[in-house]
């Protein structure tokens, strides 16, 4: 292996740290306690893990955790009551719906029932269109913490090339939005990209967000590029036990690369990260203060 490991675990570390440093200033100083509510419906395993993790990483940061637990047969009208009340509710700076949502409930209209300024996830209809004017949003938690660990990296960011693999809403086309704020030069590609790998050597930068195991060998790396893997998917290894693989092929690609996150630990720790600082963002916001340094897009 050649390239340099970005270590997204020390890194969410580091910004979980920055996060309680605010949250301490910002009830010392204002007597202020940022509020992040958490909304499961359902059963779902792996959703379950995840709110767990959430809470308990707001309350390590100093910050109040409400959770919101319904069952799988809760109602549309139901639930858009709850967020409304959340909306109205002046403790709370911050609300995330955990996806996937049961079947019978409209996750668009469910999500675009959030108030915008309290949309930590930034999937509302307004948080996509003012991100995508570059105006000031609310923007999506793992864009965001990918842009974190490429600044930090590289410092400025303009005129590089920078793909993105994976046309999401939540987390291919905000991560375009926000590499053309750093002044890349960005091309989208995807499952009907012509000569995908041909576009992909172009890239001074490479984000991954396909959720294909291993799609991506080395050669299709620029030699010293930067690969971001967003990837996370499970698949059989020896004894039938499962594993965590990226949408890179990650031997091969580190041994091009100039620098590269790995799976687990790269991306995946800074989502919940970047959740926390959204909060305190959203809360900074809300009453007109100074939003924290280094946490924001």
């Amino acid at each position: 292996m050649t390239a340099t490991l970005i270590d997204g675990k020390a890194f969410a570390a580091r910004v979980r740290a920055k996060v309680a440093d605010h949250v301490t200033r910002l009830r010392e100083e204002h007597g202020l306690i940022p509020g992040l509510a958490v909304v499961l419906v359902g059963e779902d395993p792996a959703s379950q893990v995840y709110v767990r993790s959430k809470g308990k990483q707001t309350v390590e940061t100093g910050m109040a955790s409400f959770e919101h637990k319904l069952d799988a047969d809760t109602s549309e009208a139901e639930l858009l009551a709850l967020i409304a009340k959340l909306n109205a509710d002046t403790k709370i700076h911050g609300i995330l719906v955990q996806l996937p949502l049961p079947s019978h409930l409209n996750s668009d209209l469910v999500i675009n029932a959030i108030d915008p300024a309290k949309d930590v996830d930034g999937f509302h209809i307004s948080n996509v269109g003012l991100l995508g004017t570059g105006q000031k949003s609310m923007v999506p938690c793992t864009p965001l913490g990918c842009l974190m660990m490429l600044r930090d990296h590289h410092g400025s960011l303009s005129g590089m090339n920078a793909v993105v693999v994976g046309r999401s809403n939540i987390v291919g086309k905000p991560m375009a939005q926000l590499l053309l704020g750093e002044s890349c030069t960005v091309t989208i590609a995807h499952s009907r990209t012509r000569d995908l790998a041909e576009v992909c050597r172009r890239a001074d930068i490479l984000v991954t967000a396909v959720g294909r195991p291993e799609m991506i060998p080395g050669d299709w790396v620029k030699p010293g590029a930067t690969v971001i893997d967003v990837g996370i998917n499970r698949v059989e290894g020896e004894g039938g036990k499962t594993r965590l693989v990226g949408d890179v092929q990650f031997d091969s690609c580190a041994a091009v690369a100039g620098a590269i996150t790995p799976v687990p630990g790269g991306v995946g720790p800074m989502t919940i990260a970047c959740l926390l600082a959204n909060t305190v963002t959203a809360c900074c916001r809300a009453n007109g203060l100074a939003e924290p340094e280094g946490l924001t897009a």
